[in-house]
């Protein structure tokens, strides 16, 4: 749990920020959603503060959906086998410092101060993904990390932490999200993202994608020199080119171990996320080879097992006034069909009763609410708008688009005291968009943390 202690008391007088509230007030100030491309600036900043080279092996995870899956895969991995990890990831729900943690532990807000100074002494013009990412890299040099993982944002070209020097890029599945900035077709899309793939780099790997991404991928890998190892089946690695020399490599006991077995239990709910797993453990497998660390089946699976990430098909008990939940921020179509098939896939005693939904007007809503309807069927909608955010699409929009099931409703408290109502003593589904699930953790802010973190 996070130090709440927000002063920093041995700070000089002239510095930028003496306070955990004064670093949230300049966050504020720079926009959520504000975005300038260019690497310039994260360029200039890394180098002033040294952290142009980091000083343990780091991994940047890049790609549509699953990213934050797959991060935390990952470092629950590492974690299993006595590493300490540093994780960044994105966005948070509630406090910012959910996005930078050592370990499980979230940045304490007494040393925020003192990390964002530095920041922007060495850059004035950071955005605020930029700062945070800045603090994050910070943060883990200083700390006893022997691995650090950073989640991308939405791109990979001018995405803050490709300016990071990583050892290896991590892709996990590319698709239609972003459109308006990242280019309305995959191959845009994925090209954007390949550019990820930067001098320096040891080593590529990448989940299964369409054809069209995975071209784009391995001809990016080719032309700059870095093996790319896609995820491997069975049989063989899914890496024919530049994958297939990183892949042979590898000794017998390390491709035996790369591969997810059928009977693996994961920490995360619902098939989408072997996937996710798959491609963690691939990762883990190449980092071992190259770092000469060890490992074995049996401590992979209990890594993969002990996996936490609210928010992604999280199951929450009911507790007071609050009803048993299935919390989801499925917020594309490919994020949504996952859903889906997780849903389609539950007992009749685990599958919900009724489904709250809210959506981004920028996340193409007419497609995805095609979706909740296959996904709801005759169990009834309620669609209030997003709070606080100029991105949301409305509920009275949303509502007409999903038919008949569906309610709009003024706020997500009127929401969830419906669906309870309409679901009586079964689940209700709260989908739709992670900011719609922040206003959610607002309400009920433990189903932030992992419920069985005390007893490992």
């Amino acid at each position: 749990m996070t130090d709440h202690g927000s002063c920093c008391c041995s700070l000089p007088e002239d510095a930028p920020f003496h306070s955990y509230e004064e670093v949230l007030r300049h966050l504020d100030s720079l926009g959520l959603f504000h975005m300038d491309m260019g690497l310039g600036r994260m360029e200039r900043a890394l180098r002033a503060l040294g952290l142009d080279h980091l000083r343990c092996p780091a991994v940047q995870v890049v790609g549509t959906n699953g990213k934050g899956s797959t991060s935390v895969f990952l470092q629950s991995i590492a974690m299993a086998h006595g590493l300490n990890v540093g994780l960044y990831t994105s966005p948070h729900f509630v406090w910012p410092e959910e996005r930078i943690r050592l370990n499980h532990t979230m940045l304490p807000r007494r040393i925020w101060p003192a990390l964002a100074g530095d920041a922007v002494r060495a850059e004035k013009g950071l955005t605020y993904f930029e700062l945070l990412t800045v603090m994050a890299a910070g943060a883990f040099q200083t700390s006893e990390s022997d691995l650090m993982i950073f989640e991308a944002g939405l791109g990979g070209r001018y995405d803050a932490t490709t300016a990071l020097p990583v050892d290896m890029t991590c892709f996990v599945p590319i698709g239609m999200d972003h459109m308006n900035v990242l280019g309305d077709t995959l191959a845009a899309i994925a090209d954007d993202k390949s550019d990820a793939l930067r001098e320096g780099m040891t080593m590529a790997v990448s989940a299964p994608q369409e054809p069209e991404a995975r071209d784009i991928l391995f001809a990016k890998a080719d032309a700059r020199g870095i093996p790319l190892c896609s995820c491997p089946t069975k049989e063989k690695c899914g890496g024919t080119r530049a994958g297939s020399a990183l892949w042979e490599s590898l000794p017998d006991e390390l491709k035996a171990c790369s591969v997810l077995p059928e009977d693996a239990v994961l920490g995360l709910r619902g098939p989408h996320q072997r996937v996710n797993a798959q491609t963690a453990v691939l990762a883990w497998v190449l980092l071992c080879h190259r770092y000469r660390w060890k490992t074995d089946a049996r401590t992979i699976a209990r890594g993969l097992r002990q996996a936490f990430i609210p928010g992604r098909l999280q199951y929450a008990p009911a507790s007071g006034q609050r009803p048993a939940l299935w919390l989801d921020g499925a917020h594309n179509t490919h994020g949504m069909s996952a859903l889906l098939t997780a849903v389609k896939n539950m007992s009749a005693e685990e599958r919900p009763a009724s489904v709250v939904f809210s959506c981004l007007a920028d996340k193409d809503p007419e497609k995805l609410t095609v979706l909740v309807r296959e996904l709801a069927g005759d169990m009834p909608l309620f669609v209030p708008t997003i709070k606080d955010n100029p991105r949301a699409a409305q509920g009275s929009d949303l509502a007409a688009m999903l038919g008949p099931n569906a309610r709009a409703v003024p706020s997500l408290e009127d929401a969830l005291a419906q669906a309870r109502a309409a679901a009586g003593e079964k689940p209700v589904l709260v989908c739709g968009s992670l900011y719609l699930l922040s206003e959610l953790f607002t309400l009920w802010p433990d189903l932030l943390e992992d419920p069985h973190a005390a007893s490992r």
